[in-house]
């Protein structure tokens, strides 16, 4: 797979910049290609933060603290882009879900060309305002909502995100595992377990398989997540 192929493409779906553009140059000499198998991690670098497009495929990014303790920060899926720290008080891998293309670029050289884009720059503004309500939700739920809440909230999320709607209900493949899943809300794997039974048994979900969702009635489990 060509690089500026990707390129070009990535700033079609993200900026809706046209293909052979001067940004579309200037971001092809800069990004790695990094095509990452289900259950891999990204082979980022570490020591300066990073500017990642996910073509396709669907990531977790990953933060590590002490004590082997580790907190899934969020899925990504593709179209998205994701910002990753460089390593200080905790360090940040990026793992693939499902079999991924990434796009790779040094922040500040892919900041500096999209000074000199103004639709480039409009956009990574909307997409980080996006991100910065996303932290301000997930802060709520981890501070205080109750189990059921929080998961109802992620399923929300994830049916706004990577959900087919048809007939009133919706339809969602989850690319993470249970644990995953824990890890992104705080809870243990055995809570999260025991809150998709109880979401089952009201009538609320549906599960196919280990990752097939299918939300029964969107307004209902939209009102369970505690959200006004």
């Amino acid at each position: 797979m060509d690089v500026r192929k990707v390129t070009d493409e990535f700033l079609k779906t993200a900026f809706d910049v046209e293909c052979g553009s001067r940004a579309s140059r200037q971001l092809g000499e800069i990004a790695r290609l990094l095509t990452p198998c289900r259950g891999t991690s990204a082979a980022i670098e570490r020591d300066r933060e990073q500017i990642v497009f996910v073509a396709s495929g669907a990531t977790k990014l990953v933060a590590s603290a002490s004590d082997n303790r580790e907190q899934v920060v969020a899925f990504h899926f593709g179209g998205d882009i994701i910002s990753i720290p460089a390593d200080g008080m905790h360090a940040y891998t990026l793992f693939a879900l499902a079999d991924s293309t990434l796009l790779i670029f040094p922040a500040s050289e892919f900041k500096a060309c999209a000074l000199s884009h103004p639709a480039v720059l409009r956009a990574m503004l909307e997409r980080t305002q996006t991100a910065l309500y996303r932290c301000r939700d997930k802060a709520v739920d981890l501070g205080r909502k109750n189990a059921k809440e929080r998961l109802a909230g992620f399923l929300v999320a994830m049916s706004e995100r990577i959900g087919r709607t048809a007939n009133g209900k919706c339809r969602i493949e989850l690319p993470m595992s249970r644990r995953d899943i824990g890890d992104s809300l705080g809870l243990t794997i055995e809570t999260i377990s025991r809150q998709f039974s109880e979401l089952k048994q009201a009538g609320l979900i549906v599960t196919e398989g280990r990752s097939g969702v299918t939300v029964q009635d969107p307004a209902k489990l939209l009102t369970m997540a505690g959200h006004i």
